[in-house]
């Protein structure tokens, strides 16, 4: 089995690992980010909050010794602390005269009130903003609430403090459990991602490395068609248009041997007639000079008719347009007078227009008609006619000859090929191509020629198109010029209108 390529390979990981990364940290970061900006908030409103309770606190509670109002700010902030108690990872601090007096009861993060540098930023802060500091516990949220009590002079002042990493600690385990989690993810996906890229790309390179095995005598290679995924359809597809090519470069073999063989023997004729003329007398060099003009022009014959075989394949080898049936099969009648003293007649004509190349399609009748005379005697009956059908225009030529033997009616419109007849040993003259060129005809008018045993005996051949009409007034026919010629694809467009 072919391995892909490892860079191929390794780029389809790497985007894809690239893909995945991106998928998990944007959103571990973007929450990550969501919740940090969310505690800060409600931070600040536990702060606010804890601010206005003091505020209430001192308005109505009384001194638990003396029942009277507090006399003091210390005893007012220490009554308060008693009673309520701060958040998780809070505290509270009572700062007189510039040191540390009162802290919240429970366990802290840290120490802060005995660090005289914290101590001493409280004292001297003269507002009640929210700030931060740093701290051995990280980032902490503080603010500061002066507190005056008629009749005490001391410079008091309640901390609020808020630790707010210590609060982060479980989100930040969370995000970390995320991307630990993401990793091992991205392990598995990287793992995962190489498999199936290598079972993805074997498959091309496979196709890669059949294309390059591939040469003009050889067009036998395959691709092995497993499973109905999109890479069975591409390697079915494959071997299909190989199958097309192998038929198309045996076609094209057959046929320049063909014409190689054809035009062999003409040639030799001419070089060995020529070689003769020296030792000729004058009549003799008139005989050979008439002969080597009847192989000349046998030979522009078999190069015009090769060459009308190459231009059907073209786009523009038609050039439809309404056609009268009655005066396509009359003109060919009168036309076919002139190949031989045969009985001639005029069948069943439709009386109808229809779309096709009114050149071709004579050129076709005129061809069977030369190969009715060329298998008919003096006196036979050649019929030419045309009949419209069941959406179907059936244009033929009939003879009263030998007919064509039933084993050869498939293979006689193959170029070059030449059937014997039916019930005599005499061939015709042509070298094959005259049938093959009917066949292109109609097949380019998207139809089909074929022969079959005329009612009276003999052989009529039968040219079977679909009765394309032409367009009413106001439409236009446009080729399709992908259509190779062929009339299905023709398209009829209102006049004026775009497409």
């Amino acid at each position: 089995m072919l391995k892909p390529s490892a860079s191929a390979r390794s780029r389809i990981v790497g985007w894809m690992l690239l893909l995945l990364t991106a998928a998990l940290a944007v959103p571990t970061f973007g929450i990550t980010i969501v919740w940090q900006s969310e505690l800060n908030r409600q931070l600040d409103a536990q702060l606010v909050s804890e601010a206005d309770k003091l505020r209430a606190f001192a308005r109505t509670s009384r001194d638990p010794y003396t029942g009277e109002r507090f006399t003091s700010g210390a005893a007012l902030l220490t009554s308060f602390m008693t009673v309520h108690r701060p958040e998780h990872d809070s505290v509270f601090l009572s700062v007189v005269d510039g040191r540390a007096d009162r802290r919240s009861p429970g366990p802290v993060p840290a120490r802060l009130d005995r660090d005289p540098e914290f101590v001493a930023l409280w004292a001297r802060t003269g507002d009640t903003r929210i700030r931060w500091l740093d701290s051995p516990a990280g980032r902490v949220r503080y603010g500061v609430v002066p507190v005056q009590v008629v009749g005490d002079r001391a410079d008091t002042r309640l901390v609020l403090l808020s630790f707010r990493d210590r609060q982060l600690r479980q989100e930040r385990q969370m995000a970390r459990m995320l991307l630990t989690s993401g990793l091992c993810a991205l392990v598995v996906a990287g793992l995962a991602s190489w498999l199936v890229a290598g079972r993805v790309l074997a498959p091309i390179r496979l196709v890669r490395k059949t294309a390059e095995r591939i040469s003009e005598t050889d067009l036998t290679q395959r691709l092995p068609v497993r499973g109905s995924d999109d890479v069975a359809a591409l390697a079915e597809t494959f071997n299909h248009m190989l199958d097309r090519l192998s038929h198309a470069f045996t076609a094209q073999r057959r046929f320049l041997d063909e014409v190689a063989h054809e035009l062999r023997t003409p040639i030799t004729v001419l070089r060995g007639h020529l070689e003769l003329m020296d030792g000729d007398p004058d009549s003799g060099r008139r005989q050979t000079r008439s002969l080597l003009l009847d192989e000349l022009l046998r030979m522009n014959r078999i190069v015009e008719d090769l060459l009308l075989l190459a231009r059907a394949e073209r786009p523009d080898f038609l050039t439809p347009g309404p056609t009268s049936l009655t005066d396509l099969v009359v003109d060919v009648a009168a036309k076919a007078q002139a190949l031989g003293r045969r009985r001639w007649t005029v069948a069943s004509v439709a009386d109808a227009s229809v779309l096709l190349d009114e050149q071709r399609m004579t050129q076709a009748l005129m061809q069977l008609v030369s190969n009715a005379v060329s298998h008919t005697e003096d006196g036979d009956t050649i019929e030419i006619g045309s009949r419209l059908w069941l959406g179907r225009v059936r244009v033929w030529v009939a003879d009263t000859g030998p007919g064509v033997a039933v084993q050869d009616r498939e293979r006689i419109f193959e170029c070059f090929y030449q059937a014997g007849p039916a019930h005599t040993g005499r061939t015709g003259t042509g070298i094959g191509i005259g049938l093959a060129l009917v066949r292109e005809i109609a097949q380019a008018h998207n139809g089909v020629a074929h022969v079959e045993e005329a009612p009276g005996g003999g052989a009529r051949f039968v040219i079977d198109l679909p009765a394309l009409h032409p367009p009413r007034e106001g439409t236009h026919r446009e080729q399709d010029p992908d259509s190779r010629g062929r009339g299905k694809n023709c398209v009829l467009r209102r006049s004026g209108a775009t497409s």
